[in-house]
């Protein structure tokens, strides 16, 4: 039998990276929150059993399942995870991480057929999920390590079978094909310094004619090689302020958010909080001030959180502005990435959130 390549370390890896925030209820019950601090602790043990008591309550919520699916993987129970995610894949076929995880398993197991068609699914449910694509191509190299070592017990002397195989496994263990130059970081480029400007040169004064002009006017001085602000126009010149332009008022709600993202990465509660407006429309129907102690629980359970923003679609309104946040979350036991619409309002020389979906 061929040997395992260390890929498969890989994909259970990718395994605990790719979590999953379903929707669940607005409030997580009591035993999800702490199977879920438990197990970003290691304790699978304990976090298993407040899941298991979480799922007596609500047995089809998404995400009770897939933690106990985590849970029963941490704990080497195989077949009993798989029955988890493949039961997730038939309850929610349009979520593509039950289908990574399920390829992760049957790679253990070094069902690499199956690993694939699970791949190919989340793929197909979700064609830009970076981590399927990733684990399918690990796949198709594991297949082809198998198909070279049968090549090489049927042709021990096939040299070209042997290189290929040394090349995929080389993939894996770090290890330079020969020949293989390592990469060298790129140069930083010099751009080179602007050549100082030259005096500004002062046309030779002629001699004046013989016959007496009026007095002329004092010829303007030239300007000095630097630059000089505007000055303000002549007297009885009809000037107009310049309208602010409306890229700084898009710019400043695109820093709103990205500060808002900054806070909540740093698990910075009173920053995160303080993003929102007074008038915030809290969603589920909670009170502001529950939904803040839910939001604050939230924020301080994980070890760390990573929150990535991209912003577009801004449109600024007057005192009003809308725009497209696509959110990256990243914690110890969850990896999420979804589109919301955000809609702000100006409260002083701030950009406050009013709603978020």
């Amino acid at each position: 039998m061929p040997q395992r390549s260390p890929m498969l370390k890989t994909l259970v890896l990718a395994l605990f990276a790719a979590g999953w925030i379903g929707a669940a209820c607005a409030a997580p019950a009591d035993d999800l929150r702490d199977a879920q601090r438990l197990y970003s602790q290691g304790k699978s043990a304990p976090a298993l059993e407040k899941a298991d008591a979480f799922l007596k309550a609500q047995p089809r919520d998404p995400q009770g399942r897939f933690l106990k699916g985590l849970l029963l993987t941490d704990q080497k129970r195989v077949p009993e995870a798989i029955q988890v995610f493949t039961g997730l894949t038939e309850d929610f076929p349009e979520l593509p991480e039950p289908y990574n995880n399920l390829a992760v398993l049957y790679a253990s197991q070094g069902n690499y057929d199956k690993a694939k068609s699970a791949l190919e699914l989340a793929i197909h449910t979700h064609p830009s999920y970076a981590t399927a694509h990733e684990n399918l191509g690990d796949i198709y190299a594991q297949l082809a390590s198998r198909a070279y070592d049968r090549a090489l017990q049927l042709d021990k002397n096939n040299a070209t079978a042997q290189l290929k195989l040394s090349m995929v496994k080389d993939l894996f263990t770090g290890n330079r094909t020969a020949g293989t130059a390592p990469q060298k970081p790129a140069a930083s480029k010099v751009e080179p310094k602007p050549e100082p400007a030259p005096p500004p040169k002062v046309a030779e004064a002629k001699p004046a004619p013989a016959k007496v002009e009026p007095p002329k006017a004092e010829p303007t001085k030239p300007s000095p090689a630097r630059v000089e602000p505007p000055k303000a126009a002549a007297a009885g010149t009809q000037t107009t302020a310049p309208a602010k332009p409306a890229a700084d008022e898009n710019a400043a709600v695109v820093a709103a958010i990205e500060g808002w993202a900054k806070a909540w990465s740093a698990k910075d509660v009173k920053g995160y909080l303080a993003s929102y407006a007074a008038d915030f429309e809290v969603p589920g129907g909670l009170k502001r001030a529950a939904w803040e102690k839910q939001r604050t629980e939230r924020i301080e359970a994980p070890k760390s959180i990573d929150v990535d923003v991209v912003v577009s679609n801004v449109k600024v309104s007057g005192s009003e502005a809308s725009a497209t946040v696509r959110q990256t979350y990243k914690s110890p036991t969850l990896n999420n990435t979804t589109s919301k619409p955000m809609k702000l309002v100006k409260s002083g020389d701030r950009w406050l959130i009013k709603q978020e979906r």
